[in-house]
């Protein structure tokens, strides 16, 4: 009997219904960022971005003006440098991922949206984007219909969610860029291929570790912090943290909007 209830009782969770997703305003911006639930056990574990961030997003927190009403001190977040060459590589830029991104970059991004979603923000770690990954699960998109990959992205990066998204609707998870994340010992690493990796290195278990030759050619002395001047397939997307309303389906949230599509392939 117990088993019985046990199967019952998945078979129930399985049939839940998941939240909308969540579109969060950026205060002080006319921008948003839009995630999707992550469940466990029919409760929200973490919501992930729906798209890998666009520049559009990240402009907006490298070239803010710095507040002169908020003194300096434990809550101020640090900024980057202006970039002192066109990071995006003439590749794109309103749409497009975000790149050349390093990792202090990624994480004070978090740490600013924080502040302007009043949620808290990180990168995902390694183990959620595992989970999330399609590979070649059943109904899932071709891999050619849901990466930019070295096969068919002209060796140049694309708008975010103009590859076909997967059956959570996640966009990008592979292909397009490599993607900061968080290891299991809380070290920063680069997870998934990108638009220049083959098909065949677009897995959930491709993890790089980080390595100067990203910014091998950088000018300045000392090395940006910032700026990744030999990463042009470099960027992240978000995760937020969820509250104990999540699981409602997200009262104050707007439902997600489509991103602008490129012609299908």
């Amino acid at each position: 009997m117990r088993y019985s209830i046990g199967l019952v009782a998945a078979a129930l969770l399985a049939l839940a219904p998941k939240p909308s997703p969540l579109t969060l305003p950026v205060k002080d911006t006319a921008l948003s960022v839009e995630l999707l639930p992550v469940m466990d056990a029919g409760q929200v574990r973490v919501w992930i971005g729906r798209t890998e961030v666009p520049w559009e997003l990240l402009d907006a927190f490298v070239y803010e003006k710095a507040d002169a009403a908020q003194p300096a001190g434990a809550d101020a977040v640090a900024r980057p440098s202006k970039p002192y060459i066109s990071m995006d590589r003439g590749f794109g830029h309103a749409g497009f991922p975000a790149i050349s991104v390093n990792i202090d970059t990624a994480q004070q991004f978090c740490a600013w949206l924080s502040k302007r979603t009043g949620r808290t923000m990180r990168l995902p770690t390694v183990a959620e984007l595992r989970s999330i990954c399609p590979d070649d699960k059943p109904g899932q998109p071709t891999l050619d219909q849901r990466a930019w990959h070295a096969g068919n992205s002209g060796s140049t990066t694309h708008k975010v969610g103009s590859s076909k998204a997967d059956a959570q609707g996640f966009s990008d998870l592979q292909g397009n860029v490599a993607e900061w994340a968080i290891d299991a010992n809380g070290k920063p690493v680069l997870w998934g291929g990108s638009f220049m990796d083959a098909a065949k290195d677009q897995g959930r278990d491709r993890v790089q570790q980080p390595t100067a030759d990203w910014n091998a050619s950088d000018p300045q002395m000392p090395p940006s912090r910032w700026w990744l001047a030999d990463g042009s397939f470099i960027g992240f997307r978000v995760a937020c943290e969820p509250l104990p309303g999540d699981n409602a389906g997200a009262s104050d949230a707007k439902p997600a909007s489509p991103a602008t599509k490129e012609p299908s392939r």
